[in-house]
Order: C-alpha cells, then structure tokens, then sequence
C-alpha cells in the first residue's frame, strides 16, 4: 500500500468488514453493529478507497469476500480478537469464576488421553471455563492457529512461524498392537516377523502410507487405512491386523481391551514428539496459561504410565508367547496379519 493510501484507512472500519464477513449480509452485519445499513455500506466504500481494490461482491442475495476481501479479514481476525479479549480481561485472573470459552484444536490422539482429565481438571479448579474442541492436524494446525480459530493445539507439527509458541508436550516411542489370539508376533519381534503381518495404519492424507513407510523405508502389506485413532482398538481386537502406534496412546486402549498385546516396533527409532502450540500473542493470557500448565502436568502423569510391557501377559497373550498346543480347527485361526498407525498417521 503507497503512503496516500495509507493516510486513508482508518483502523475502525475492519471490523466493519470481518462482521460483513462473518454473516454474509450488510443487514446483519448492521444489526450486530447497532449501525444503519447506509453506514455499513459507506465503510465498506472507503475500506475499499483505502485499499485500491474491491473486498466484497454481491452473491444472490448476500454479500461474499473478495480473495483480496479474504486475506484481510484472515489478518485482522487475531488482532481484533486479541484487542477484544484484553479490554474484557478482568484485572486479576481468578481460576474459580472466570467464564472464559477457550478454543482447542486437538489431533485425535489427544482426545483419549489429555482431555478427560483435563476435563475433570477444569471442574474442580475453572468450574465456569468451558471448552470449544475442534480436530486439527499437522496440515492444518498453521492457518488454525495464524486466523486464531484456536488458542491452543496439541498435535504432531513440522517447521512453524515466528508467531507460533511451541512445547513438547509428549515424546513417545511406536509400538505395535494387536490380539495375541490371532497374531503370533511376540514382545520382540523380527523385522521380517513385522513385515509378514497384515496392518492397519492411520493416515492423515489418505493412503496407505505411515512412518514405517516414509521414515524406514519399509513397504508394509496394509489392509485397511482409516484417518483416526479412535477406531484402532476395536479393528485391532479380534482380527489379524497388526497397528503401529505411539506408546502413550495404548494405556486407553488397553484399560477397554485388556487382552490386546503389546510388543516392540522392529525399527530403532527416536521418540517422536506431540507438541503444544499457542500463538504468541496469548503468550502472557492468564487464562490460556493456566490451561497449557495443566496440560503439561497432565502429560507429565500421563507419560509415567505409557505401557512398556511385553505383548504376552497372562490374559490370553500368554498363549502366543509360548509354543502353542494343538487347537481344534474351529477355535483360534491361524495365519499371520499385518496392521499398523502413524505417528501422524501412526
């Protein structure tokens, strides 16, 4: 923007255009302003003079942003939000009656193992504080966090900018999954034992291929690939896939499925890391502080406790562990299977 242009935009006219933005109408976008349309309509004139380009058009019978409107809108969200949230912050932050609505955006692993007690936490020292949670992932965790549509992630993340505050908040080494009735693995398998299994894996973009793949160079016979942890569990029990998965997600599993085992990845590797991210800009926000601390204390308990137990335990693992007897040919089948989840896509 040249200095003549620059001279002309005045500051209060963007929220004028992130309300036009947000319902899509000058009528509602005047109504949540407590201004006439006629006034709206005249901010948008010299939001656009200002400029030197156009920020909205007409669409039906609403109005939508322009790419230019858009790009704007994504820049002035953080810094408004920010704004607004500072002049409504009380002037001492007191856990037991703030109101405060915290935005999450959590990678699937994370609902299972951080947000119950985190949960269970709030309700005794933030009763009032509530949480929006939103799934997020390494692909998206950038725009989230840069348009402030959350205030706080907890996922696997590559390189980030300057304006995103990062912690490790869980390291945690891969193991492999799977019901010992049906999948002969034991607590350290082989690589070529792995690899004769059949696998389940868990892919954030939608293939086939996970860290076993991309990180050791391995091609797995892949059965089945879903886009969450969630499910893992129940498609491991039962059946012959074989999933590969960080070690903090199993105790979870495990506590429903008692009988599922637990076994070694064939693969020397480095723990991989499930990272805290915030914006800069709530660096010193008291209400997100008091959060993220109890995040990390939670994860700190929660990592004490990831299972480093050998898959053949005495309820039914034990079996497979040892030579096995003679079965009739209706109980347990035989054959092998392969199975496995990402780190970001287990």
């Amino acid at each position: 923007m040249n200095g003549a242009h620059a001279r002309d935009l005045d500051l209060n006219l963007l929220p004028v255009l992130v309300a036009v933005a947000d319902t899509g109408s000058v009528t509602a976008a005047a109504a949540r302003l407590y201004l006439t349309q006629s006034a709206v309509s005249a901010a948008l004139g010299r939001l656009k003079a200002a400029i030197g380009d156009s920020l909205v058009i007409r669409h039906g019978r609403g109005i939508v942003l322009t790419e230019r409107g858009a790009r704007l809108v994504a820049e002035a969200r953080p810094h408004l939000d920010a704004i607004v949230q500072a002049a409504l912050l009380p002037a001492r932050f007191d856990p037991k009656t703030t109101e405060r609505t915290l935005r999450l955006g959590l990678a699937d692993i994370a609902d299972e193992w951080l947000l119950p007690p985190l949960l269970r936490f709030l309700a005794v020292e933030a009763p009032h504080m509530r949480l929006l949670c939103t799934p997020i992932q390494f692909r998206t965790v950038n725009e989230a966090l840069a348009t402030r549509r959350i205030d706080i992630a907890v996922t696997f993340a590559d390189d980030l900018p300057a304006s995103v505050s990062r912690r490790s908040l869980v390291r945690s080494h891969f193991v492999c999954l799977f019901d010992p009735r049906f999948v002969r693995l034991g607590a350290r398998p082989t690589e070529r034992a792995y690899l004769a299994q059949e696998h389940v894996v868990v892919s954030y973009n939608a293939d086939f291929r996970g860290v076993v793949e991309e990180t050791f160079g391995r091609e797995r016979r892949v059965r089945c690939s879903v886009a969450s942890f969630s499910s893992i569990g129940a498609i491991v029990d039962g059946g012959r896939l074989v999933a590969t998965v960080p070690a903090v997600f199993t105790p979870q599993i495990l506590q429903l499925r008692p009988h599922l085992a637990v076994s070694a990845v064939p693969f020397p590797h480095e723990p991989g890391s499930i990272d805290l991210l915030w914006p800069r800009a709530l660096d010193v926000d008291p209400s997100c502080r008091f959060v993220r601390d109890a995040m990390i204390r939670i994860a700190d308990a929660q990592q004490k406790h990831a299972v480093k137990r050998p898959p053949a335990t005495p309820r039914g693992a034990a079996c497979e562990a040892r030579p096995a007897r003679r079965r009739r040919a209706s109980s347990t089948p035989r054959g092998t299977s392969r199975g496995r989840a990402d780190t970001r896509a287990g």
